[in-house]
């Protein structure tokens, strides 16, 4: 991660206890530099415009003109967190595509989830940017002395088996003697999704979500529920139709 550049910050708050405590969160993350903090969507809207930010923390009520209805103003708007006291605001969040959503009062770890989210969509964008995504889709599984090339593309999901894991592809199958976190660290984020502590999936193969449940080629696997809610933010409701 270290040739990804810092994503630039802009905190939009009326509250100054708010501005702060988010200034001060934002401070323990290495990836984000706070570039400035404003007290109206007035004041950040010059801001926006002359300098080139990359993710806004924007309080939804505020005087005169709301967080909602500057970030609909916005020709092109940077990431967005919204952050607010009520949680009624959350569903219009997902229709304008904000990477989430922070209740206040925002504990460190869920401000933490939400910037490393922000980080992988501003990780993919950044390589589409650059024309630069996974330019080789294979890669090599090893089973003793045997080393099978693989493409990612059309493995279909990934199951752990302790100290194996089996590889799932349309027409076969193959354990390899390898750790669920080493090949999820060789795989590209932006393609695979861990939907259960067992189960590594290849988000293009999803065939439906139904409830808990997950079917691909047919099969039926399980949607751990700490894992639903993130599954439909980063997945799902991006690609909706009907919202």
């Amino acid at each position: 991660m270290s040739n990804v550049p810092k994503m630039k910050c802009l905190i939009i708050d009326d509250e100054p206890l708010a501005r702060f405590h988010m200034k001060e969160l934002a401070g323990q993350i290495d990836f984000l530099t706070v570039e400035g903090t404003c007290a109206s969507a007035l004041e950040a809207g010059t801001v926006v415009k002359e300098k080139e930010i990359d993710l806004l923390f924007l309080d939804i009520n505020m005087p005169y003109l709301s967080g909602l209805e500057f970030l609909e103003q916005l020709e092109n708007p940077p990431l967005c967190i919204l952050t607010t006291a009520y949680s009624e605001y959350a569903l219009e969040g997902y229709r304008l595509q904000v990477v989430d959503y922070l209740l206040k009062p925002i504990a460190f770890n869920r401000f933490y989830q939400a910037v490393n989210k922000a980080q992988q969509q501003f990780i993919v964008s950044e390589k589409m940017m650059k024309n630069s995504p996974f330019d080789d889709p294979f890669l090599y599984v090893r089973q003793s002395d045997t080393f099978i090339k693989v493409s990612w593309v059309d493995i279909l999901y990934i199951e752990s088996m302790q100290n194996y894991t089996k590889l799932h592809f349309k027409d076969k199958s193959l354990v390899i003697h390898q750790t669920m976190k080493a090949i999820e660290e060789s795989l590209p984020a932006e393609h695979f999704f861990r939907i259960h502590k067992s189960f590594l999936i290849n988000i293009t193969h999803i065939d439906m979500i139904s409830g808990g449940r997950l079917f691909i080629n047919k099969t039926e696997l399980p949607i751990s529920r700490t894992r639903k809610e993130e599954l439909l933010n980063q997945v799902v409701y991006k690609k909706l139709i009907s919202k």
